[in-house]
């Protein structure tokens, strides 16, 4: 648009962001100006640097796949993929179609205002950018907006601490040091393997027990990387015609009313075959659903812990007794962590934390003195990142107040009351293996963006009425299921205060791609567009 200084303004320089720049800016030909509040590209996988961190999903599916060359020219070295790994590629990713042109990093955006006489995006900085453009993209990542309990005392405490999503760069030294650390959810247990053959002590603050399985990571041999390169085209079909996206085939066979001992035969199969996704979507087709065939896998879990454990009393402690309904776990070792002598497990919801004190953590049995202290405690998920700027719609409406009881969207990609901003992972898009659902987001979005330009529409728009209808398809999909019955992040239970409500289409890729394609043959039925006489 010849009023805008942009055609467009990409927020967030992860899979998402770098991705939609490349596609409006090279392939649609639009002027793009992004932003990032980190140095470089990577987004969440650039600012996530702790111990042990590790990706769950299969590195050779965790990437981009319109690329043809480079997932031939690109070798994983492990079956799953390291933070240092992950980041490595999407560095590539950027060199190889010159990302970083187009960004402006260590650079927050601090409010974005549709203005409603112009039909413009109006975009402000903290270094004092003030720039428009007709289209926003918003790539600010489903797990990156960092949740801090406000322990009363935090900022007392005489030692280091730190976020785990928050990272030095250079590392942490543990070597002697009696290391504390809140929260055993997806990245506690990698942390808490990786930590404790480091540190002097570490004291776990558990607040609920986690089912989680050995992943079965390794080197990948150039035997194995060569088959999956040879057959990259039927696996990619595979993942976007499937539920979680994770490059296996999902088990079609309930577990309902088989005998335990068939159970626990697959249930073991699995358990060395690694990877949580695997154990609980690859084994049976109910687990999720269930409640019978999810105890199965419960109990079976708990065996475990039971074998692993020496101390019965520790594997007590560990053992979870709720439903295995919420994002699946993978550990390297978690439950053997507990035989180390230098470890110690904190019921915290039998012994509740009090304060924060200058020399450790008060819990209702005692002080634990700690030299670091480090807070595992999971994300603000979903829209966190979008509350804490300052969006405004229609008749200045703020994002925040709209998503009062509980985020929002069309499709995932589009709110009602906010013009030409296009959300990549926004509320309620499907809950699976990331960057395939990055993918098919991001070009459905430029697509659209493209429609709009070929026929000189200046607006678009999801209707209330459509958004309505999502936000109550997807939560009639989740109570299907049995992960709404489970406190989790993926509902918001992780936040004190948040709406508990359902924040994901919980049905897989392969149903919410046919989803986006309905809409796009329809002509976009459920969106309300202007054009330049408007």
């Amino acid at each position: 648009m010849s009023n805008a200084d942009f055609d467009a303004i990409v927020i967030g320089a992860g899979f998402g962001g770098m991705y939609m720049t490349h596609k409006l800016r090279d392939e649609l030909g639009m002027s793009v100006q992004c932003y990032d509040k980190d140095a470089d590209v990577g987004g969440t996988w650039y600012s996530n640097r702790y111990p042990g961190i590790l990706s769950d999903t299969e590195g050779f599916y965790y990437c981009y796949s319109f690329d043809k060359e480079l997932l031939q020219e690109w070798t994983w070295k492990n079956r799953y993929v390291n933070q240092t790994e992950i980041l490595e590629y999407l560095n590539h990713f950027a060199d190889r179609y010159k990302i970083r042109k187009s960004y402006q990093f260590e650079t927050k955006v601090t409010s974005a205002k549709f203005n409603e006489s112009t039909n413009l995006w109006e975009v402000e900085t903290d270094k004092g950018d003030k720039v428009t453009a007709q289209h926003l993209i918003t790539g600010l990542g489903l797990l990156s907006a960092t949740n801090i309990p406000n322990f009363k005392g935090r900022e007392t405490f005489q030692g280091q601490q730190f976020h785990t999503a928050n990272w030095p760069h250079e590392g942490v030294d543990f070597s002697g040091k009696r290391v504390g650390v809140i929260g055993t959810g997806s990245t506690g247990t990698q942390f808490i393997t990786a930590t404790a053959p480091q540190a002097g002590h570490l004291t776990v603050f558990q607040r609920s027990p986690q089912y989680t399985v050995p992943i079965g990571n390794g080197p990948i041999s150039e035997e194995v990387s060569n088959n999956i390169k040879a057959n990259y085209d039927a696996s990619w079909k595979q993942i976007k015609g499937s539920m979680v996206a994770f490059g296996f085939e999902e088990s079609t066979t309930p577990a309902a009313g088989l005998p335990v001992e068939e159970t626990d035969k697959v249930f073991e199969a699995a358990w060395e075959n690694g990877g949580g996704f695997r154990f609980m979507f690859e084994t049976f087709s109910d687990i999720a659903v269930d409640p019978g065939a999810n105890e199965a896998a419960c109990t079976f879990i708990r065996k475990k812990i039971d074998e692993i454990v020496n101390d019965p009393e520790i594997a007590n402690k560990l053992k979870p007794h709720d439903l295995y309904a919420k994002r699946p776990l993978c550990d390297s070792g978690y439950y053997a962590t507990f035989n180390r002598d230098n470890v110690t497990l904190v019921d915290v919801k039998a012994n509740p934390i009090i304060e924060i004190t200058p020399k450790g953590v008060l819990t209702e049995e005692g002080e634990y003195e700690l030299d670091i202290l480090v807070y595992a405690t999971g994300f603000d998920a979903v829209e966190g990142n979008y509350t804490k700027i300052d969006i405004r719609g229609r008749d200045g409406a703020q994002i925040k107040d709209t998503w009062e009881d509980g985020p929002k969207s069309y499709i995932g990609v589009s709110h009602a009351g906010f013009p030409n901003m296009h959300m990549i992972l926004g509320p309620n898009g499907p809950f699976t293996n990331l960057p395939p659902s990055i993918e098919v987001q991001v070009e459905w979005i430029s697509d659209f963006i493209k429609e709009m330009r070929d026929k000189g529409q200046v607006t678009a728009e999801a209707t209330k009425e459509a958004e309505n209808d999502w936000t109550k398809t997807c939560k009639e999909i989740a109570d299907l299921t049995l992960f709404p019955k489970a406190d989790s992040w993926i509902f918001g239970a992780n936040i004190p205060g948040k709406e508990n409500t359902v924040q994901f289409y919980l049905a897989g890729l392969g149903y919410y791609t046919d989803v986006l394609r309905a809409e796009t043959a329809s002509g976009y039925k459920n969106f309300t567009f202007t054009g330049a006489a408007n």
